[in-house]
């Protein structure tokens, strides 16, 4: 007689076995399972949107997390861009040990490499954005073999002059800046003073020694 048997793990007891019987051969299975996998994938995060006044610079933060070791010389970025009106989407910017900038299209000699790959950062920065521009840009990194997962997305906006909040911001940091050279000042003239009057005090108290001592 024959048994043949299969065993697999998480079946709860009781459940998926079955047996047959055919002449002098008799066939066990104890049930077939497929448990949940572990998978872990790459993690890619970003600003979400970046406003830029049109003809500077903005850098589009692009960072990562990978299950795997970092290797530098495994690990490849690759960012696209995908025009605000209707367009196909265009590469901007590949990296892979080194930066492969694009030689064509709108984005030649205007993109440049500001990231870190040892420091899972993989940032760009588009030099003299124009409103061309705007659209939204992709950023994919790869760390064989962890090969998958979310898609970074940077919302760039160039407008023609600063908004309110960074307006305000730049005032607030001037006014602060006037206000912390004046207590500056205001402290280095009052020890000054402090110190030239106590300097007169006490040739003050040598003349009247003297006198004191010339009545003697």
């Amino acid at each position: 007689m024959r048994v043949a048997c299969i065993y697999a793990c998480g079946v709860p007891r009781g459940r998926g076995r079955t047996s047959s019987r055919s002449g002098g051969d008799v066939t066990l299975s104890l049930g077939v399972c497929s448990g949940p996998l572990s998978v872990r994938a790459m993690r890619v995060y970003t600003s979400g949107e970046v406003e830029a006044v049109n003809g500077t610079d903005a850098r589009l933060k692009c960072t990562f997390k990978s299950s795997h070791t970092i290797q530098p010389s495994s690990v490849t970025v690759t960012w696209t861009f995908r025009p605000l009106s209707s367009g196909d989407e265009e590469s901007v910017f590949y990296y892979h040990t080194r930066p492969y900038p694009p030689t064509e299209g709108r984005f030649q000699n205007k993109v440049v490499w500001a990231g870190d790959i040892t420091g899972r950062d993989a940032s760009i920065t588009v030099r003299q954005v124009k409103f061309i521009y705007n659209g939204t840009f992709t950023c994919q990194v790869k760390n064989p073999p962890d090969v998958h997962g979310n898609l970074g997305t940077v919302r760039l906006k160039v407008v023609t002059t600063a908004s309110m909040s960074d307006i305000v911001i730049l005032a607030c940091a001037v006014v602060g800046s006037i206000v912390l050279v004046m207590i500056v000042l205001g402290v280095l003239v009052w020890t000054r003073t402090c110190r030239l009057g106590r300097g007169r005090g006490d040739e003050g108290a040598v003349h009247r020694d003297e006198k004191d001592i010339s009545m003697w």
